[in-house]
């Protein structure tokens, strides 16, 4: 399954992560600069660092898992 991670600053200086599964594909970077921004400029979350002040990165994160047959 696929997640798109996006990042942020705190007050603190330190990185916030939330994870959204299933993003559309193929991602649009400045769609998600522009949702990042507003997520900012709309004080919409907060941290146990404060406030988020600024974006810091995006990623796609995909996961496989492969079962191991045990003898």
């Amino acid at each position: 399954m696929k997640k798109l991670e996006i990042k942020f600053l705190n007050q603190d200086g330190k990185t916030v992560t939330y994870s959204l599964e299933k993003p559309v594909e193929p991602v649009d970077p400045a769609a998600v600069k522009a949702a990042m921004d507003e997520i900012i400029n709309q004080n919409a979350f907060t941290s146990s660092g404060g406030d988020l002040v600024s974006v810091k990165s995006a990623r796609i994160v995909e996961r496989n898992v492969v079962e191991v047959e045990l003898a």
